[in-house]
């Protein structure tokens, strides 16, 4: 049982990871140190909308609408964080 307990923790290290990178980039993107003319930062930028956007659309429909700001990123990476904290403390209880 520890096993499935370790292999959850490792999946949201990845997640966790990928949300970080992709924060980063629409930082660098926003600020135009990024182009997204050059096909190489297109193509991680789109793979990354696509691998993220199922986890923050529902975090956008329940969030006020702020445009200029986007929370579902934030919010996101706050659940991750929670839900490695909640798993951690109850993985030697089983």
């Amino acid at each position: 049982m520890t096993s499935i307990f370790q292999i959850l923790l490792l999946i949201l290290d990845v997640v966790w990871f990928i949300m970080i990178v992709h924060i980063i980039m629409s930082w660098l993107i926003n600020f135009q140190v990024l182009n997204m003319r050059q096909p190489l930062v297109y193509q991680i930028w789109s793979g990354l909308n696509r691998l993220l956007e199922p986890i923050y659309e529902p975090i956008r429909r329940i969030l006020p609408d702020t445009r200029p700001l986007d929370l579902a990123p934030l919010v996101a990476l706050i659940g991750v964080y929670a839900l490695r904290i909640v798993i951690r403390n109850n993985m030697y209880a089983f």
